[in-house]
């Protein structure tokens, strides 16, 4: 019985020794542990700071709210980290430091291999709202898609065709492909084929046509109307014309299209010049048409 009495004081003295220990290096850290703490408050409001900051000049090229936020807010996170890193170095937590870093590291790799896919669209995000070929509101072709672009986000770039239906693909893999931007330059060519009879005089065709186009459309230095007979038809010889307009979307060259298609076919109503359609002649030979004629009761 006072072997066990014995036992059970000597074991809370040990409990007290230590707890007196730990009490003596807990005041030992206290000035530590306040300027950590100190650290940590400074690196709060540097981390916010920095992160406005960033947000205002240097993610200014940057179209896209939600990305802006979301790179503004990984900035901050970086920031506190830093500033929880040297904590632990203040407190002369060493060991605790290589834990958290070993650990973030197999986190991270964890991570990695596990969102693969959606790490890849995330940096291609990253590349788009960096890259200035591709903008908000432009009119792009990536693949059997066109349509304006209404969103470019983490994951994927949003579509809106002409027909106000959206396409959304995915950030990976529209980087990795070509796309056309119809959106870059102020000025666009316009082509528009036609044919005319054989018998009607080439020469007078392309002046007419060319005068007609130089009329109604203003072309710049360095552009110019131009005009090219393309092939001998079937039942006409069809030539195209090209000019240039200013635009930057689908629905201007469209018009630019139809007034010029109007005022050819005007002009060479005027001039006599025909615009021939397709004939196709039958020929039965020898043999004959029979009607069968109905019976009679």
């Amino acid at each position: 019985m006072d072997e066990n009495i014995f036992s059970v004081n000597d074991a809370i003295s040990n409990l007290w020794e230590k707890l007196g220990g730990w009490l003596d290096a807990i005041i030992l850290k206290l000035p530590n542990f306040a300027v950590a703490i100190l650290v940590m408050v400074l690196f709060y409001f540097a981390a916010r700071i920095i992160s406005k900051f960033s947000r205002r000049v240097l993610l200014k090229r940057i179209n896209e709210e939600s990305i802006k936020q979301m790179l503004s807010k990984i900035i901050f996170a970086l920031v506190i980290l830093v500033g929880f890193f040297i904590a632990l170095g203040v407190m002369e937590l060493d060991k605790v430091l290589t834990s958290v870093l070993a650990g973030a590291g197999v986190v991270g790799l964890a991570i990695g291999l596990a969102l693969q896919g959606t790490l890849s669209n995330t940096f291609s995000g990253l590349m788009l709202s960096f890259l200035p070929k591709v903008r908000i509101g432009d009119y792009i072709e990536a693949g059997d898609s066109k349509g304006y672009v209404t969103e470019i986000s983490l994951r994927n770039i949003t579509i809106r065709q002409t027909d106000n239906e959206y396409v959304i693909i995915p950030n990976s893999i529209f980087i990795d492909n070509p796309f056309t931007n119809y959106s870059w330059s102020d000025r666009s060519r316009v082509d528009v084929s036609c044919g005319v009879g054989y018998e009607d005089d080439l020469q007078k065709v392309e002046d007419l046509v060319t005068k007609v186009i130089q009329d109604n459309f203003k072309q710049q230095e360095g552009e110019g109307v131009e005009f090219f007979f393309t092939e001998f038809g079937d039942s006409s010889i069809n030539f195209v014309t090209r000019f240039w307009i200013d635009s930057k979307k689908p629905k201007p060259k469209l018009a630019a299209q139809h007034k010029a298609i109007k005022l050819i076919k005007k002009h060479f109503d005027e001039a006599g010049v025909n615009i021939p359609f397709p004939i196709r002649t039958l020929d039965f030979g020898k043999n004959k048409l029979q009607m069968a004629s109905k019976n009679q009761d």
